[in-house]
């Protein structure tokens, strides 16, 4: 029985000692296996680029404009804004109709931002700048079509006008999401039950504007959150009568829901 256990031990100890032989030889075999990589050619390169070139309008990150108070001053004088307009009466343009003008104007929705090549049409990078301060940015990425970045300029630039008029302030609207892909809108339904699979927003023309913060660059003149908004719902009423965009308003996210139109 001694002899037996013995040898049991050394062919234990046997086995062991060739387990790492084993693992050097499955791994020179993957490695002498494996398909070859065939790199680009130079004139591969060049194209690539050429077609990152039109497809993506990129702007350098502007620090001037990256920047704002962590948090909007207490108190605030009151601006002359129209109290009796009801945002969720009167913007409540259906989810059916911001698809629609997307799917007509946009993009191909794309799976993750590494399709980006597969994209069939030009957007434009969109960067904090005087009209809008884009937020952190945590299931969407900073794109859009064209026109749905001359909207959101438009809408800020109408907002800081609006507000100049009205006796001033330090203020700008805050944009909370942008361009989504099918990946990140599944990550964002597993986090929050009332986003749709179906998005405006995988076509890159359709954006959030938040209502219940805003941007501050300094305190030299305090407004209230409720005024702000009041003046920002002035400011999308009409240029939704123009027939700019459509306009949703969402309660639990607590922004306005915009798609722009041809």
């Amino acid at each position: 029985m001694k002899r037996r256990h013995f040898l049991r031990r050394i062919l234990l100890l046997d086995l062991l000692m060739l387990l790492p032989v084993v693992a050097v030889i499955v791994l020179t075999a993957m490695v002498a296996f494996a398909p070859r990589v065939i790199g680009l050619s130079r004139e591969e390169i060049i194209a690539d680029s050429l077609r990152a070139r039109d497809i993506l309008t990129y702007y350098p990150p502007d620090t001037t404009y990256a920047t704002r108070l962590d948090t909007l001053p207490p108190g605030g004088v009151r601006l002359d804004v129209d109290r009796s307009l009801n945002q969720h009466r009167e913007f409540n343009d259906s989810n059916y109709l911001h698809i629609a003008a997307a799917s007509f104007i946009g993009i191909n929705p794309i799976d993750s931002d590494r399709d980006i090549w597969n994209i069939n049409r030009p957007v434009e990078h969109v960067i904090s700048c005087p009209e809008f301060y884009i937020d952190e940015l945590r299931h969407s990425l900073p794109y859009l079509v064209p026109q749905a970045h001359s909207l959101l300029r438009d809408i800020g630039s109408a907002f800081n006008d609006s507000l100049s008029i009205r006796g001033g302030g330090a203020y700008r609207i805050k944009v909370t999401s942008l361009l989504r892909t099918n990946s990140t809108i599944r990550r964002l339904r597993r986090r929050n039950g009332n986003s749709v699979a179906g998005s405006a927003h995988l076509y890159a023309t359709t954006f959030d504007i938040s209502y219940s913060n805003f941007a501050c660059d300094n305190d030299s003149l305090p407004r209230s959150v409720d005024d702000l908004r009041g003046l920002l719902a002035m400011v999308l009423r009409d240029l939704r009568n123009q027939g700019r965009c459509y306009v949703k308003h969402e309660r639990h996210q607590s922004c306005f829901h915009i798609t722009t139109r041809q």
